[in-house]
């Protein structure tokens, strides 16, 4: 089973591997989120969805739907 960012818990880290949907690969590599690439899942919003991640030096928030489709190695 692979893992996604939706799967991680606040204050977790993990390494990004790759995208389970070709379509929004190109979108969210262009927002700083490489393969190879470390995050820090922040937080969820008060009703789940969107949830913060750092990428870098920056903070980003994405849809939950969008976070299932970001693979990682943890």
């Amino acid at each position: 089973m692979n893992r996604t960012v939706a799967d991680l818990h606040p204050g977790e880290t993990a390494v990004i591997a790759g995208f389970s949907d070709p379509n929004l690969a190109n979108k969210l590599m262009e927002m700083g989120f490489l393969p190879g690439n470390a995050i820090r899942f922040n937080f969820k919003a008060p009703f789940g969805d969107p949830v913060c991640i750092s990428v870098g030096n920056y903070d980003i928030a994405v849809r939950l739907s969008e976070a299932r489709t970001i693979l990682v190695l943890a």
